[in-house]
């Protein structure tokens, strides 16, 4: 990224007019970058971390039995999303979007150097805690800080948000590869360490360029009165003190961790409906705009829990099935994390144009939202041609055939699903309302690693076709809701 140059006589509430960052408002450029390296970090130690739960201690992994690995790694995915409440909530109520965003990124990075640094399950739990909460502050926060760049009119909000996508795949694509093979080369925790000097790199460049923001997120929207704090600073104690309970009396078991994150984020999704739609602070056109959000809420967790999969059965599929021969050498398995995101850097800006060219003519929010969740049920259907195999049975072609689709499920919903969270909140809710679309992403990250526990070699045909079927089936419900949705959304596209 080259050097930006000081904003001195930008307005950013003017950012509308601002096309100095690739046809977008400059301070896209700063959160572009650290959200990018926070990604490096987050797909680089994510990309080898089930193989260092599952992998022998003679292969320098800890040796957990596969299914409580994934249901490990799923609860974790599932963590990070679920934690953009309490990250939104500070921001709104606290601190600000800009602050949280801030130290979200330093706790990140301590939270890699805990896994680089500290042996074992120790390592494991401090690590993937810190890392959990402070991306889920830092991805809430620099999401909502996006559309605050934007006027609420403005056509160009969901290309920004596709570009500010590529960012992050540029992170993820780079991340995976590198501590993959730190990790190959010598060992898990050089490829931790690699992942918490991405976060520092990030950091840093956030810092450095951290007044060209101005005054995007610098003010909490809904301030916490003052006598009110204590209660919740109690109210946050008395959760450590249940869920760490809850684990030293194995209730909380690492084989039940996703299915407890799974019931944990429909719970905490319907009061959080429930409290917004109740508030006295939104109007009657946000409180329908909320209701609107709540089907496509159900479709992005249908979607994010076959694409999250990429971390539990694609890894598995790929350590045990994929021919990995490279010229002669057989490459980390790891380095499938990074098939995805080469394709979104190449069809972001794709996507994006197509969006800003078709302006207005373009489709709905609801019809893409049901693109992404047919793509992704065709994604896996196509498994099943090559289900039943053994070692090497699958080439690396047709893995990344099926990775494309992928790919273009995910340009069909993620981003706009950003987009569609800040363009959907209520001005008193507006970093809360992203966290709810992070809601969905923590249900299907944990969903994820649940269902991942069904899969194996023996099942895998009936494993894709039921899986695949069922993303069509929601797609199908919500091409069939649009009309309502649309009316709901009121006004909004």
């Amino acid at each position: 990224m080259t050097e930006l140059p000081p904003l001195a006589d930008m307005d950013t509430r003017n950012a509308g007019r601002d096309t100095r960052f690739f046809g977008q408002p400059l301070p896209l450029a700063n959160l572009f970058g650290v959200e990018m390296w926070e990604r490096f970090s987050f797909y680089g130690m994510q990309g080898i971390l089930i193989y260092y739960l599952y992998y022998s201690a003679a292969e320098g992994g800890l040796g957990i039995d596969k299914a409580d690995a994934t249901s490990i790694v799923g609860a974790y995915g599932g963590t990070v999303y679920l934690s953009t409440i309490l990250g939104a909530w500070i921001a709104d109520r606290l601190i600000g979007s800009e602050r949280t965003l801030f130290y979200s990124a330093v706790v990140i990075m301590f939270g890699h150097i805990a896994l680089a640094v500290f042996p074992g399950m120790l390592g494991v739990g401090i690590g993937l805690v810190m890392v959990a909460f402070g991306s889920g502050g830092l991805k809430a926060n620099a999401t909502s800080m996006v559309g605050e760049l934007y006027d609420a009119d403005d056509e160009r909000r969901d290309a920004g948000f596709s570009l500010f996508y590529m960012g992050i795949n540029i992170g993820a694509f780079v991340g995976p590869l590198l501590t993959g093979l730190a990790q190959d080369k010598i060992g898990f925790h050089a490829g931790f360490a690699l992942a918490a000097i991405g976060m520092a790199i990030g950091l840093t460049q956030y810092t450095i360029f951290r007044s060209q923001l101005r005054d995007v997120g610098k003010v909490p929207p809904n301030p916490l009165p003052a006598n009110q704090r204590v209660r919740w600073v109690v109210i946050g104690v008395l959760a450590i003190v249940v869920v760490a309970a809850l684990a030293l009396f194995d209730v909380l078991t690492a084989g039940n961790l996703s299915d407890v994150v799974v019931g944990v984020t429909v719970a905490a999704a319907i009061l959080y409906f429930l409290l917004i739609l109740s508030s006295r602070n939104i109007t009657s056109v946000e409180r329908s705009r909320v209701v609107a959000f709540i089907p496509m809420f159900i479709a992005s967790a249908a979607f994010w829990s076959l694409f999250q999969q990429q971390f539990t059965t694609v890894a598995e599929y790929s350590d045990k099935r994929l021919d990995r021969n490279l010229f002669g050498w057989e490459f980390p398995a790891s380095w499938v994390q990074s098939i995805n995101p080469v394709f979104i850097i190449i069809f972001a800006g794709v996507f994006a144009w197509i969006w800003q060219e078709l302006g207005p003519r373009q489709p709905s929010s609801p019809i893409k939202f049901a693109c992404g969740t047919f793509i992704m049920g065709l994604a896996f259907l196509a498994f099943i041609p090559f289900a039943g195999g053994g070692p090497n049975s699958t080439s690396l072609l047709a893995l990344a055939g099926i990775l494309l689709l992928f790919t273009f499920a995910e340009l069909f919903l993620s981003p706009v699903g950003l987009s569609l969270a800040t363009k959907l909140a209520p001005e008193k809710f507006h970093t809360q309302m992203v966290a709810l679309f992070f809601l969905s992403v923590a249900l299907g990250s944990s969903m994820a690693g649940s269902l991942a526990g069904h899969y194996n070699p023996e099942n895998e045909v009936p494993y894709f076709l039921w899986v695949g079927l069922a993303s069509i089936a929601v797609s199908v419900v919500i091409v069939a809701m649009t009309p309502w949705i649309k009316r709901m959304m009121a006004g909004v596209h």
